[in-house]
């Protein structure tokens, strides 16, 4: 079982969005681990086996406790029953209470599509009427996350919660710069993209400070939710 999966539609989505968050839990003596949806194959630097590698070492990095990857096509993969399906089987494998996901709405459209994908899925894993098995062929039991929260991405939603990473800002700088080919890198002669320029990355800090100033911290990462929040006590608070 991992606490908190952490399922994005790209390598890289949740390093940007909730790497922060997942060492904070990992701190706490939770498990973590991330679901890519695809390998990013069509983005255009790098390649796939570049994507993978830079993946793994941000996961080192990270130190998740488990990484894998759906391998939907990347760009293509749609909000349907075969998708879903594939998807309810590592929610009832990996079993997590709460699931990081993407944005509702965002830039790339993968991104909406992909946030859309695992809330469906999440509520489909917890019926005892879809049937599913294992890949050694056994039957699954019915299992629904607690909680399913979306990061913020290149959009700037206004988060319904706010997570405290001050102290571990420097680890999810260092797991998203893993990523080489996508990033900032004064020495490539690969295309400029949305995400390459120096601009990217500092929108990406910049934001992390804000979202810790209106809390009173250095820096934090912000959450959406379509639930209701609650407290067990005012001292729970930042």
């Amino acid at each position: 079982m991992i606490d908190v999966l952490a399922i994005g539609a790209h390598p890289d989505d949740v390093e940007l969005g909730a790497g922060g968050t997942l060492v904070v839990q990992k701190a706490l003596g939770q498990t973590i681990g991330i679901l890519d949806l695809t390998r990013g194959e069509m983005g255009t630097r790098g390649t796939a086996e570049i994507r993978d590698q830079e993946a793994t070492e941000a996961g080192r990095i990270l130190d998740l406790d488990v990484r894998d990857n759906m391998e939907f096509k990347d760009v293509f993969f749609k909000e349907d029953e075969e998708h879903k399906m594939k998807l309810v089987q590592k929610i009832r494998l990996y079993r997590p209470k709460i699931v990081l996901t993407n944005a509702e709405e965002d830039r790339h459209p993968d991104h909406g599509r992909a946030a859309k994908l695992v809330e469906e899925a999440c509520f489909w894993a917890g019926l005892k009427r879809i049937e599913t098995v294992d890949d050694s062929g056994n039957a699954q039991e019915p299992h629904r996350p607690t909680h399913v929260y979306h990061f913020i991405q290149s959009r700037s939603n206004t988060p319904d919660f706010y997570v405290d990473i001050s102290d571990v800002h420097e680890q999810k700088i260092e797991a998203y710069k893993a990523y080489k080919s996508q990033f900032f890198d004064p020495t490539s002669v690969e295309p400029e993209t949305y995400v390459s320029s120096q601009n990217f990355i500092s929108m990406v800090e910049s934001r992390a400070r804000e979202y810790g100033q209106r809390i009173g911290v250095q820096y934090a990462e912000g959450f959406t939710t379509r639930g209701f929040l609650g407290v067990r006590e005012l001292g729970g608070l930042v």
